[in-house]
Order: structure tokens, then C-alpha cells, then sequence
């Protein structure tokens, strides 16, 4: 198996302390000790050492949704997602992926997207327009919600702010957690940076997308001369200097913390300055780095009662502290909250509790 030392380093490190069976939300939902890191390592040892065969490990590595909980918590100090997205790698070129992994694969190479679906007509007129600011929205709200695509897009324009949405809405996110660094995954990477580079700033609505820009294209010497900035640092800056005008109230507002942004990007402020600006921060159990995912859309697509249940756990999470509106920094988590909201609650997006306060 052509794997890196690092990641057989990772691999090989494990000192049992069993802290990721207690955080990884896959293994919280089903209650299956193959759903921790330290099984999944387990397993790669013994396809290392010759023990097992590469396709008897592939379905538990694509139930990892590499969310860091297992990295943030682990006593080695090691990354198990190094050597998950290898795995996900030597599993693809050496053509033993689970069926409804190759699926999905299948259905980005025919539609240009996972989900298989076309982009909302809705958005037709938001297109490029030659603007020097672009809105990079990533597929997840492209295809499943793009009403919340054109609220951003509301937001902006009430603080004058003027956006195209680019046309090429695929940072190679899906294939980066389907395939790992492929050929076919930087291939999308470069088209995207390529597509970036023609504006002066874009606001990238995505953490996911966000993360992937910031971190693996510059590993990937992937150039992005276009300054790429999120959606939540932006929104802050409109509100602070004064070109986004909200009004402060006395609602609770509770924030779910995307993993992306605290744990990959160091940043659990932006978005709770922001909900200070027009109510109060009410937290939920887990929060910051020690959040725990709410949703995954690519992962829903091949494992929906599992994430239905990841959501729910969380809504238990918020309910325990009487966390009544939950506030979302990532589509993904907006569409599976929403989906399993219990009676009572309520689910907003950054850009939707921004334009109940203005």
C-alpha cells in the first residue's frame, strides 16, 4: 500500500486512550467501536502489515467525515485524518471504494456535482457581471439551498455591496473527501483558483470550501492572487464599519460551531461578535474546538439514518441547555438541523438572523 511514513506514523501511534470513542459523532451515533479512530487505525495496520485487504476497510474509512473531533482530542498529539484521506486515495486508484462511493464519483463526473442536480434558475441573473467582488457559494448551498444563496446576496446589497456569483462553484471540496489529493482533485483546485483570480476580493461562503482555499492549495502550490476572504469576516467588517446597519436586541442566539472554522481555521470569534452585534450569545454544551458536527451532506448522500441521528444528537446537546435558536456557519449543518429541528426550535443562518435585525 503506497502510503506515506507520516501517515504510517499516525497510524502506528495509537496509545489507547480512548478518547476518540467518546467524541467522534459517526461513533456516537451508531454505537459501533469500529467508528472510532483507533479502530480505523487498527484496521490500516493490519493492511499495512499484509494481515487484511485494502477493500475490507473501505466502507469504515468513508464513515469518517474528518471532522478533527478524534485529532482535537487525542493524546498523541497526532492527525488521524492524514492518514484517512491517504487511505481514501490508495482505495479509489486501486478500484476497491464502496459501490455507492464510486456512485457519487460517477454522478460529479457526469453533472459536475455529487448531488447529481442542476443549479436554481433562481439564480440565473446572479451570475458574473464583470463585478470586482465574486461570491463563492460551493456546491452544498449551490444545489440543496440556494434560497439561502440569494439572501446572502440580499445582505450585501443592503450594505451596497455588489456581488457575481461565479460561475465555477467547485473548489474540488467533494473530491477532496471522496478521493483525497488526486490528479482529478487538483485539476478542480487550479479551475477554481483560475476562476477566483478574475475578481479583486471573493467572499467565500463555505468553511469547507474556505478551508480547503486557505490550506490545501497552498500545499498543493495551487495560486490564488485573488484576496479570498469568509463570509462571516466580511459580514463583521460591513457591521463594524458601519456600512451594515443592525439593530441590537435582547434575543438568544446559539452558535454552532463549524469544525472547519475552529479547528482547521482557529476562529470561534467572528461569528459570536456577530450575533453579539444584534442579540445575545447563548452557548450549547461542546462548543468551540470541542464542537460536535451537526450535519454532512456528501456523507448523507451514502449514510442518512446515521447523520439524521448526528443532527439529533446535537439538537439533545442544545435542548439540555435550553438552546432554542441555533444559528449556522456552514449549509451543510443549516439543511440537516432544519431537517430534525424538534418542536419549538428554530434553525438560522448567519445571513438570515442578520436580516431579522435589520
Amino acid at each position: 500500500m503506497n502510503i506515506s511514513e507520516k501517515a504510517k506514523g499516525i497510524i502506528d501511534s495509537c496509545r489507547f486512550c480512548w478518547m476518540c470513542r467518546h467524541i467522534c459523532p459517526i461513533g456516537n451515533a451508531t454505537g459501533l467501536e469500529r467508528n472510532t479512530a483507533r479502530a480505523r487505525a487498527l484496521g490500516a495496520s493490519m493492511v499495512v502489515r499484509g494481515a487484511t485487504e485494502l477493500k475490507e476497510i473501505s466502507k469504515n474509512v468513508y464513515e469518517c467525515a474528518l471532522c478533527g473531533a478524534c485529532t482535537n482530542n487525542c493524546m498523541t498529539g497526532w492527525d488521524p485524518k492524514v492518514f484517512i484521506q491517504e487511505l481514501k486515495t490508495e482505495i479509489v486508484l486501486n478500484g476497491v471504494a464502496p459501490d455507492y462511493i464510486v456512485g457519487l464519483i460517477e454522478k460529479y463526473s457526469e453533472t459536475g456535482n455529487i448531488y447529481g442536480k442542476k443549479a436554481c434558475s433562481c439564480l440565473d441573473s446572479l451570475y458574473g457581471n464583470g463585478g470586482k467582488i465574486g461570491l463563492f457559494v460551493g456546491q452544498d448551498a449551490l444545489y440543496n439551498v440556494p434560497e439561502l444563496v440569494k439572501k446572502v446576496v440580499e445582505l450585501l446589497a443592503k450594505a451596497g455591496v455588489k456581488v457575481d456569483l461565479l460561475k465555477n462553484q467547485d473548489s474540488g471540496a467533494a473530491l477532496w473527501f471522496l478521493t483525497g489529493k488526486t490528479e482529478e482533485t487538483k485539476n478542480a483546485a487550479v479551475a477554481c483558483a483560475n476562476a477566483l483570480n478574475e475578481y479583486e476580493t471573493v467572499i467565500v461562503y463555505d468553511p469547507q470550501d474556505y478551508k480547503l482555499m486557505k490550506h490545501e492549495y497552498n500545499e498543493w502550490n495551487v495560486e490564488v492572487k485573488a484576496e479570498i476572504v469568509s463570509i462571516n469576516e466580511y459580514l463583521l467588517k460591513l457591521i463594524k464599519d458601519g456600512a451594515l446597519k443592525v439593530k441590537k436586541g435582547n434575543n438568544e442566539y446559539t452558535l454552532q460551531d463549524n469544525y472547519f472554522y475552529v479547528r482547521d481555521l482557529d476562529d470561534e470569534t467572528t461569528a459570536r461578535e456577530i450575533i453579539a452585534s444584534v442579540g445575545v450569545n447563548k452557548e450549547m454544551l461542546l462548543k468551540g474546538k470541542e464542537t460536535n458536527m451537526a450535519g454532512h451532506l456528501i456523507m448523507n448522500e451514502y449514510m442518512p439514518e446515521v447523520i439524521k441521528e448526528v443532527a439529533q444528537n446535537r439538537w439533545i446537546n442544545a435542548k439540555n441547555m435550553d438552546c432554542n435558536v441555533i444559528v449556522t456557519e456552514s449549509p451543510a449543518e443549516y439543511v440537516l438541523l432544519k431537517a430534525t429541528a424538534p418542536q419549538g426550535a428554530k434553525v438560522l443562518s448567519v445571513e438570515e438572523m442578520l436580516l431579522e435585525n435589520i
